[in-house]
Protein backbone atom coordinates (compact mmCIF):
# COMPACT_ATOMS: atom_id res chain seq x y z
CA UNK A 1 0.00 0.00 0.00
CA UNK A 2 1.00 3.22 -0.93
CA UNK A 3 0.18 6.71 0.46
CA UNK A 4 1.30 9.93 -0.91
CA UNK A 5 -1.07 12.98 0.78
CA UNK A 6 -4.23 10.67 1.87
CA UNK A 7 -4.50 8.96 -1.40
CA UNK A 8 -4.25 5.74 -0.84
CA UNK A 9 -3.31 2.52 -3.19
CA UNK A 10 -2.00 -1.06 -3.12
CA UNK A 11 -0.15 -0.50 -5.98
CA UNK A 12 3.81 0.24 -5.57
CA UNK A 13 4.59 0.82 -9.40
CA UNK A 14 4.61 4.38 -10.82
CA UNK A 15 5.16 5.20 -14.74
CA UNK A 16 7.72 8.06 -14.45
CA UNK A 17 7.20 11.91 -16.16
CA UNK A 18 8.80 11.28 -19.69
CA UNK A 19 8.60 14.14 -21.83
CA UNK A 20 7.58 12.98 -25.33
CA UNK A 21 6.09 9.58 -23.82
CA UNK A 22 3.71 9.56 -20.36
CA UNK A 23 1.25 11.73 -22.71
CA UNK A 24 -2.28 11.47 -22.10
CA UNK A 25 -2.92 8.79 -24.49
CA UNK A 26 -0.33 6.53 -23.23
CA UNK A 27 -1.15 7.43 -19.69
CA UNK A 28 -4.96 6.16 -20.44
CA UNK A 29 -3.28 3.07 -22.41
CA UNK A 30 -1.46 2.13 -18.63
CA UNK A 31 -4.61 2.69 -17.21
CA UNK A 32 -6.13 -0.15 -19.11
CA UNK A 33 -3.89 -2.97 -18.35
CA UNK A 34 -4.49 -1.81 -14.33
CA UNK A 35 -1.40 0.92 -13.91
CA UNK A 36 -2.86 3.28 -11.16
CA UNK A 37 0.11 5.82 -10.52
CA UNK A 38 1.52 7.92 -13.61
CA UNK A 39 2.71 11.21 -13.72
CA UNK A 40 2.21 13.66 -16.43
CA UNK A 41 4.58 14.69 -18.77
CA UNK A 42 6.72 17.69 -17.25
CA UNK A 43 5.23 21.51 -17.50
CA UNK A 44 7.02 24.55 -17.51
CA UNK A 45 6.00 26.82 -14.54
CA UNK A 46 6.12 29.51 -16.64
CA UNK A 47 2.63 30.52 -17.28
CA UNK A 48 2.99 32.86 -20.17
CA UNK A 49 4.15 29.54 -22.73
CA UNK A 50 1.03 27.53 -21.49
CA UNK A 51 -1.02 28.78 -24.34
CA UNK A 52 1.19 26.95 -26.65
CA UNK A 53 -0.07 23.68 -28.06
CA UNK A 54 2.69 22.07 -26.49
CA UNK A 55 2.09 23.11 -22.89
CA UNK A 56 -1.94 22.84 -23.90
CA UNK A 57 -1.21 18.86 -24.29
CA UNK A 58 -0.02 18.38 -20.68
CA UNK A 59 -2.23 20.56 -19.09
CA UNK A 60 -4.83 18.50 -16.65
CA UNK A 61 -7.87 17.10 -18.14
CA UNK A 62 -10.95 16.70 -15.39
CA UNK A 63 -12.30 13.75 -17.42
CA UNK A 64 -8.98 11.28 -16.96
CA UNK A 65 -9.32 8.66 -14.42
CA UNK A 66 -7.23 9.74 -11.03
CA UNK A 67 -4.91 10.58 -9.63
CA UNK A 68 -3.99 13.16 -11.90
CA UNK A 69 -0.45 13.94 -11.23
CA UNK A 70 0.82 16.65 -12.63
CA UNK A 71 4.84 17.57 -12.90
CA UNK A 72 6.02 21.29 -13.06
CA UNK A 73 9.63 22.75 -13.92
CA UNK A 74 11.30 25.53 -12.78
CA UNK A 75 13.45 27.69 -10.67
CA UNK A 76 11.57 30.79 -9.22
CA UNK A 77 9.53 30.00 -6.08
CA UNK A 78 6.84 32.82 -6.41
CA UNK A 79 6.15 31.44 -10.28
CA UNK A 80 6.10 27.99 -9.46
CA UNK A 81 3.81 28.35 -6.62
CA UNK A 82 1.29 30.28 -8.98
CA UNK A 83 1.72 27.13 -11.78
CA UNK A 84 1.11 24.93 -8.58
CA UNK A 85 -2.43 27.00 -7.51
CA UNK A 86 -3.10 27.26 -11.25
CA UNK A 87 -2.87 23.41 -11.79
CA UNK A 88 -4.84 22.50 -8.57
CA UNK A 89 -7.68 24.76 -9.60
CA UNK A 90 -7.71 23.11 -12.81
CA UNK A 91 -8.00 19.83 -11.19
CA UNK A 92 -4.74 18.21 -9.94
CA UNK A 93 -4.63 16.13 -7.35
CA UNK A 94 -0.62 15.69 -7.03
CA UNK A 95 1.54 17.95 -7.95
CA UNK A 96 5.48 16.98 -8.30
CA UNK A 97 8.58 19.10 -8.78
CA UNK A 98 11.34 18.11 -11.72
CA UNK A 99 14.37 18.35 -9.75
CA UNK A 100 15.92 15.30 -11.21
CA UNK A 101 16.05 16.26 -15.26
CA UNK A 102 19.24 16.14 -16.69
CA UNK A 103 18.84 17.72 -20.13
CA UNK A 104 20.54 20.47 -20.67
CA UNK A 105 18.22 22.59 -22.04
CA UNK A 106 16.59 22.61 -18.27
CA UNK A 107 19.45 22.72 -16.57
CA UNK A 108 20.76 25.38 -18.52
CA UNK A 109 17.77 27.12 -17.19
CA UNK A 110 19.02 26.53 -13.57
CA UNK A 111 15.75 23.77 -13.28
CA UNK A 112 15.93 20.21 -13.03
CA UNK A 113 18.65 18.68 -11.63
CA UNK A 114 20.82 21.61 -11.76
CA UNK A 115 18.41 23.56 -8.88
CA UNK A 116 20.52 20.61 -7.00
CA UNK A 117 23.34 22.93 -6.60
CA UNK A 118 21.56 25.58 -4.87
CA UNK A 119 20.17 23.69 -1.30
CA UNK A 120 19.30 27.08 -0.11
CA UNK A 121 16.46 27.73 -3.50
CA UNK A 122 15.43 24.32 -3.03
CA UNK A 123 14.12 24.85 0.56
CA UNK A 124 12.89 27.96 -0.86
CA UNK A 125 10.83 26.67 -3.66
CA UNK A 126 9.36 23.82 -1.89
CA UNK A 127 8.46 25.81 1.22
CA UNK A 128 6.61 27.84 -1.46
CA UNK A 129 5.07 25.36 -3.59
CA UNK A 130 3.59 23.50 -0.56
CA UNK A 131 2.62 26.82 1.63
CA UNK A 132 0.54 27.52 -1.55
CA UNK A 133 -1.73 24.42 -2.67
CA UNK A 134 -3.77 22.17 -0.35
CA UNK A 135 -3.14 18.79 -2.68
CA UNK A 136 -0.01 17.02 -1.79
CA UNK A 137 3.18 17.76 -3.45
CA UNK A 138 6.26 15.35 -4.15
CA UNK A 139 9.52 15.83 -5.49
CA UNK A 140 11.52 14.13 -8.05
CA UNK A 141 15.55 14.18 -7.50
CA UNK A 142 18.72 12.62 -8.29
CA UNK A 143 21.71 11.48 -6.11
CA UNK A 144 23.37 15.23 -6.65
CA UNK A 145 25.24 16.91 -9.66
CA UNK A 146 28.19 14.72 -10.44
CA UNK A 147 29.83 11.91 -8.39
CA UNK A 148 31.84 14.38 -6.37
CA UNK A 149 28.46 16.54 -5.45
CA UNK A 150 25.62 14.54 -3.74
CA UNK A 151 23.81 15.79 -1.36
CA UNK A 152 20.48 13.57 -1.74
CA UNK A 153 20.33 12.84 1.74
CA UNK A 154 20.31 16.49 2.93
CA UNK A 155 17.96 17.67 0.15
CA UNK A 156 15.29 14.77 0.84
CA UNK A 157 15.74 16.54 4.58
CA UNK A 158 15.05 19.98 3.48
CA UNK A 159 12.17 18.28 1.53
CA UNK A 160 10.53 16.49 4.35
CA UNK A 161 10.73 19.56 6.38
CA UNK A 162 9.05 21.79 3.71
CA UNK A 163 6.29 19.86 4.07
CA UNK A 164 6.81 17.38 0.59
CA UNK A 165 4.41 14.04 0.69
CA UNK A 166 6.79 11.99 -1.13
CA UNK A 167 9.99 11.49 -3.06
CA UNK A 168 11.62 9.58 -6.21
CA UNK A 169 15.10 9.73 -6.25
CA UNK A 170 17.19 8.50 -9.64
CA UNK A 171 20.10 6.70 -7.87
CA UNK A 172 22.53 8.23 -10.89
CA UNK A 173 23.57 12.23 -10.43
CA UNK A 174 23.04 14.36 -13.23
CA UNK A 175 26.39 14.14 -14.43
CA UNK A 176 25.51 10.42 -15.19
CA UNK A 177 22.37 11.23 -17.02
CA UNK A 178 21.43 7.60 -17.77
CA UNK A 179 24.67 5.99 -18.43
CA UNK A 180 26.39 3.68 -15.76
CA UNK A 181 24.91 1.24 -12.72
CA UNK A 182 21.99 2.70 -10.49
CA UNK A 183 22.90 3.46 -6.84
CA UNK A 184 20.48 1.43 -4.88
CA UNK A 185 22.87 1.58 -1.73
CA UNK A 186 22.76 5.60 -2.23
CA UNK A 187 18.46 5.63 -2.44
CA UNK A 188 18.49 3.37 0.59
CA UNK A 189 20.56 5.94 2.20
CA UNK A 190 18.31 8.55 1.77
CA UNK A 191 14.94 6.50 2.46
CA UNK A 192 16.93 6.18 5.83
CA UNK A 193 17.34 9.52 6.59
CA UNK A 194 13.04 10.83 6.10
CA UNK A 195 10.00 9.11 7.04
CA UNK A 196 7.83 10.50 3.79
CA UNK A 197 7.50 7.79 0.51
CA UNK A 198 10.42 7.58 -0.83
CA UNK A 199 10.56 5.88 -4.37
CA UNK A 200 13.04 4.11 -6.06
CA UNK A 201 13.68 5.33 -10.16
CA UNK A 202 16.70 3.77 -12.37
CA UNK A 203 16.59 1.35 -14.93
CA UNK A 204 13.90 -1.22 -13.21
CA UNK A 205 12.88 -3.57 -15.74
CA UNK A 206 11.17 -6.42 -14.79
CA UNK A 207 9.08 -7.64 -11.94
CA UNK A 208 12.24 -9.44 -10.20
CA UNK A 209 14.60 -6.07 -9.95
CA UNK A 210 11.64 -4.25 -8.50
CA UNK A 211 10.68 -6.57 -5.74
CA UNK A 212 14.92 -6.91 -5.49
CA UNK A 213 14.73 -3.14 -5.21
CA UNK A 214 12.42 -2.84 -2.91
CA UNK A 215 13.71 -5.35 -0.23
CA UNK A 216 17.17 -4.09 -0.88
CA UNK A 217 16.36 -0.28 -0.13
CA UNK A 218 13.51 -0.56 1.92
CA UNK A 219 11.78 2.06 -0.01
CA UNK A 220 8.04 2.04 -0.72
CA UNK A 221 7.35 1.85 -4.27
CA UNK A 222 9.14 2.06 -7.89
CA UNK A 223 9.29 4.09 -10.64
CA UNK A 224 9.27 2.81 -13.81
CA UNK A 225 10.94 4.78 -16.82
CA UNK A 226 12.14 3.76 -20.53
CA UNK A 227 11.42 -0.22 -19.73
CA UNK A 228 7.31 0.69 -20.06
CA UNK A 229 7.71 2.01 -23.36
CA UNK A 230 6.34 -0.46 -25.81
CA UNK A 231 5.47 -2.33 -22.75
CA UNK A 232 2.07 -0.23 -21.15
CA UNK A 233 0.95 -3.68 -19.33
CA UNK A 234 4.53 -3.61 -17.49
CA UNK A 235 3.64 -1.52 -14.22
CA UNK A 236 0.04 -3.62 -13.42
CA UNK A 237 2.18 -6.69 -14.26
CA UNK A 238 4.82 -5.50 -11.83
CA UNK A 239 2.30 -4.75 -9.28
CA UNK A 240 0.68 -8.45 -9.43
CA UNK A 241 4.37 -10.20 -9.21
CA UNK A 242 4.91 -7.94 -6.12
CA UNK A 243 1.24 -8.62 -4.45
CA UNK A 244 1.01 -12.41 -5.47
CA UNK A 245 4.19 -13.94 -7.10
CA UNK A 246 2.75 -14.87 -9.81
CA UNK A 247 4.25 -14.46 -13.18
CA UNK A 248 3.67 -11.73 -16.06
CA UNK A 249 -0.38 -12.32 -17.57
CA UNK A 250 0.14 -13.88 -20.42
CA UNK A 251 -0.99 -12.06 -23.13
CA UNK A 252 -1.89 -12.64 -27.08
CA UNK A 253 0.20 -11.58 -30.00
CA UNK A 254 -3.04 -10.25 -31.30
CA UNK A 255 -3.84 -8.83 -27.90
CA UNK A 256 -0.72 -6.53 -28.03
CA UNK A 257 -1.77 -5.78 -31.89
CA UNK A 258 -5.45 -4.13 -30.53
CA UNK A 259 -3.97 -2.29 -27.73
CA UNK A 260 -1.79 -0.42 -30.19
CA UNK A 261 -4.00 0.55 -32.69
CA UNK A 262 -6.51 1.95 -29.80
CA UNK A 263 -3.06 4.16 -29.16
CA UNK A 264 -2.09 5.13 -32.25
CA UNK A 265 -6.05 6.25 -32.87
CA UNK A 266 -5.92 8.26 -29.30
CA UNK A 267 -2.44 10.40 -30.68
CA UNK A 268 -4.44 11.22 -33.36
CA UNK A 269 -7.32 12.52 -31.69
CA UNK A 270 -4.91 13.65 -29.29
CA UNK A 271 -2.68 15.91 -31.18
CA UNK A 272 -4.61 15.99 -34.44
CA UNK A 273 -3.36 13.51 -37.53
CA UNK A 274 -0.12 15.74 -38.94
CA UNK A 275 1.70 15.61 -35.14
CA UNK A 276 -0.25 12.16 -34.22
CA UNK A 277 1.03 10.57 -37.22
CA UNK A 278 4.93 11.52 -36.49
CA UNK A 279 4.56 10.89 -32.67
CA UNK A 280 2.87 7.58 -33.57
CA UNK A 281 6.19 6.35 -35.35
CA UNK A 282 8.40 6.35 -32.21
CA UNK A 283 5.13 4.24 -30.08
CA UNK A 284 5.07 1.83 -32.53
CA UNK A 285 9.05 1.74 -32.74
CA UNK A 286 9.31 0.85 -29.00
CA UNK A 287 6.30 -1.49 -29.31
CA UNK A 288 8.28 -3.73 -32.20
CA UNK A 289 11.54 -3.47 -30.35
CA UNK A 290 9.87 -4.69 -26.99
CA UNK A 291 7.26 -7.26 -28.75
CA UNK A 292 8.95 -9.06 -31.64
CA UNK A 293 12.15 -9.89 -33.45
CA UNK A 294 13.16 -9.11 -37.08
CA UNK A 295 11.08 -5.96 -36.97
CA UNK A 296 12.88 -3.55 -38.55
CA UNK A 297 11.31 -3.62 -41.93
CA UNK A 298 7.94 -3.22 -40.71
CA UNK A 299 9.10 -0.70 -38.34
CA UNK A 300 10.62 1.41 -41.72
CA UNK A 301 7.49 0.81 -43.86
CA UNK A 302 5.58 2.13 -40.64
CA UNK A 303 7.88 5.31 -40.77
CA UNK A 304 6.91 6.06 -44.30
CA UNK A 305 3.32 6.34 -44.41
CA UNK A 306 1.77 9.89 -45.05
CA UNK A 307 -1.35 9.37 -43.72
CA UNK A 308 -3.26 8.66 -40.44
CA UNK A 309 -5.64 6.15 -42.00
CA UNK A 310 -3.23 4.40 -43.65
CA UNK A 311 -1.05 4.06 -40.35
CA UNK A 312 -4.51 2.51 -38.76
CA UNK A 313 -4.58 -0.03 -41.82
CA UNK A 314 -1.13 -1.17 -41.27
CA UNK A 315 -1.25 -2.02 -37.73
CA UNK A 316 -4.38 -4.34 -38.68
CA UNK A 317 -2.22 -6.20 -40.92
CA UNK A 318 0.32 -6.80 -37.89
CA UNK A 319 -1.39 -9.87 -36.01
CA UNK A 320 -1.31 -11.27 -39.84
CA UNK A 321 2.79 -11.47 -40.21
CA UNK A 322 3.86 -14.23 -38.93
CA UNK A 323 7.52 -12.64 -38.70
CA UNK A 324 6.79 -10.81 -36.05
CA UNK A 325 4.46 -12.97 -34.03
CA UNK A 326 6.76 -14.18 -31.99
CA UNK A 327 8.07 -12.03 -28.87
CA UNK A 328 11.79 -11.22 -28.89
Amino acid sequence: MLEIGGIQHASRVIVAPMAGVTDRPFRDLCREFGAFWLVGEMLTSDQKLWKSRKSQTRQVSLDETGPRWVQIAGSDPEVMAAAAKANEAAGADILDINMGCPAKKVCNKAAGSALLRDEALVGAILKAICAAVAIPVTLKIRLGWSREEQNAETIAQIAESAGIQALTVHGRTRACRFQGDVDYAAIARVKAKVSIPVIANGDITNAQQASLVLQNTGVDAVMLGRAVQGRPWLPADIDRFLATGLPPVERPFETKCQALARHVGALHHHYGPEKGLRIARKHVGWFLQANTRDSEPFRQAFNRIQCDAEQLAFLGHFRDLDAIGAAA
